[in-house]
């Protein structure tokens, strides 16, 4: 069943008008309160607000369906665009659900979009509105920091490492080689929280993060599923994960995730899936021999960083659906990590661990995974999100540490 597309009355608005602008300053300081989009790394990227149409999509075409409604939604608009470069013009930030099939996907058109690219900056309107009329003014003070009180998600603790354990005893039987378990952590605060101040704590303590929200869904996530820029193709793959240390001690740890067999094999598992999902879409496609390390405020990653060229005619939205979800967040095999995880994890993701991201009119975009990530629910509560690889030899407690360390991403957030 899918569901139909549902606009705001600004929808009917079919002029975009995308101008230079050196007025723009931080992105992320110009959102509002209400309505915040973004896909930001380093100062760069894309902010919006607003909302000119909006999609909400489920079943087994929703990706097909949502193509067609851009595709629809685009041909029919008035564009001026003085720059013609990827997320100028009319744009869409995209919140897909982990399964597209069983899951609610939201695609967001804004009426006001801020970029930055190369160090231009523009400003993009949907309707009758002179541009220069719409930006909102700088960041406001954050306030003091609120009291959070947190809570068990759908399972504790213990019973989480018991799900890990039975996962770890599949594999060793040979049933699979790897699976992704994550978990839910519940917050509370006494205040409003806030998603700009959430946004730019997270865009400060990661930098070579994308700072994303849509629909609620905000995050620092280190994974680029996709990008397209014309017919060229863009991933980075992570997975195998080692916790920061304090002087020598954080350097054997670096040592140690370079040099460990296990998060080897676990990133090899999560790249050979990226490249089979490609390959029949690319001319040319490579990938790296060897991961390198990626280092984060409080994790480290192997990373590696496949391109690519793209044969035919498939459209961004056709790519995503291809290689979602590769192994670094459903596992290998897909389907029987699939089955696993809908087995032993005891909760709906929703669009945890979906990709998240933009695309434009021209069919480029950037998705990268909602990964390091939490759901606003209501106006003082969230629900965080952290995962794992699951590969033979991993140890429930370790991975049960593992998680609180990705959760402490959006804690420190949450609470700085």
């Amino acid at each position: 069943m899918t569901a139909a597309a549902l606009t705001s009355p600004a929808a009917a608005a079919r002029t975009v008008t995308t101008v230079c602008t050196d007025a723009v300053g931080e992105l992320l300081d110009r959102l509002p309160a209400d309505g915040a989009l973004s896909w930001v790394r380093r100062g760069e990227g894309l902010v919006g607000w607003g909302e000119a149409a909006r999609l909400e999509v489920t079943g087994p075409t929703a990706l097909r369906d949502a193509a067609a409604w851009w595709a629809r939604y685009t041909a029919g608009l008035d564009a001026d665009d003085a720059l013609s470069v990827p997320g100028s013009g009319p744009v869409a930030f995209a919140s897909i659900a982990f399964d597209p099939v069983a899951g609610t996907s939201v695609f967001v058109v804004p009426e006001v979009v801020l970029g930055r690219r190369d160090g231009v900056a523009w400003l993009t309107t949907v309707g009758d509105v002179d541009p220069r009329d719409v930006l909102l003014p700088g960041r406001t003070d954050d306030g003091p920091a609120p009291r959070l009180r947190y809570a068990d998600g759908a399972m504790d603790p213990a019973s989480w490492c018991a799900a890990v354990a039975t996962a770890v005893t599949r594999i060793d039987a040979g049933e699979l080689q790897k699976v992704v378990l994550a978990r839910d952590l519940l917050v509370s605060a006494d205040v409003p929280l806030d998603p700009r101040r959430l946004l730019r704590k997270l865009a400060a303590r990661f930098p070579d993060c994308w700072t994303f929200s849509v629909d609620g869904l905000l995050g620092a996530t280190p994974e680029l599923l996709l990008r397209r820029t014309g017919r060229e193709l863009s991933a980075r793959v992570l997975a195998g994960t080692a916790p920061r240390g304090a002087g020598a001690d954080d350097q054997r740890l670096a040592a140690a995730l370079i040099g460990s067999a296990k998060d080897r094999a676990e990133h090899a598992l999560a790249v050979d899936s990226l490249v089979r999902a490609l390959e029949p879409y690319c001319s040319t496609l490579d990938a790296p021999a060897e991961p390198q390390l990626l280092t984060l405020a409080n994790v480290r990653h192997l990373a590696s960083d496949v391109t690519g060229t793209q044969r035919g005619r498939a459209g961004l939205l056709e790519l995503i659906g291809a290689v979602h979800p590769t192994a670094a967040v459903g596992g290998t095999p897909t389907p029987d990590a699939v089955a696993v995880i809908a087995e032993l994890e005891g909760m709906d993701r929703g669009r945890y661990a979906g990709p998240v991201g933009w695309l434009d009119a021209r069919g480029d975009g950037e998705f990268g995974l909602a990964l390091r990530c939490a759901e606003l629910v209501g106006d003082d509560s969230a629900r965080l999100f952290a995962g794992c690889g699951i590969v033979a030899g991993s140890d429930p407690a370790a991975e049960l540490a593992e998680t609180q360390s990705k959760f402490a991403a959006f804690q420190a957030a949450l609470e700085g």
